[in-house]
C-alpha cells in the first residue's frame, strides 16, 4: 500500500532507467537530466502523461535536494 507521503519505488526505479526520448537530451537518463532543463519543461509547460509526470518528479527532486534517494538505484 502507497499513501501519498510513500514515493513511489516503481518512479524512482524508472527515473534512474528510463531515457529521455526526444529533444536536446535525447538518449539522457531523466535522473541525469540538467535542471536548467526541468526549469524549461517547468516554464513552458511538461509533457501529458507518463513522461510528463516522471519529468515533474524528477524537478521536484532536484529542486528540493533529494537526488540521495535515487543513489541506492542507480545499477
Amino acid at each position: 500500500m502507497n499513501d501519498s507521503t510513500t514515493p513511489d519505488s516503481q518512479i524512482l526505479i524508472q527515473l534512474v532507467t528510463i531515457q529521455m526520448p526526444f529533444g536536446r537530451f535525447k538518449g539522457v537518463l531523466l535522473c541525469d537530466l540538467p535542471v536548467s532543463y526541468l526549469e524549461w519543461f517547468q516554464r513552458k509547460g511538461f509533457p501529458e502523461g507518463k513522461l510528463g509526470m516522471m519529468l515533474l518528479t524528477i524537478y521536484e527532486i532536484k529542486l528540493n535536494g533529494l537526488e540521495y534517494l535515487l543513489k541506492p538505484l542507480r545499477k
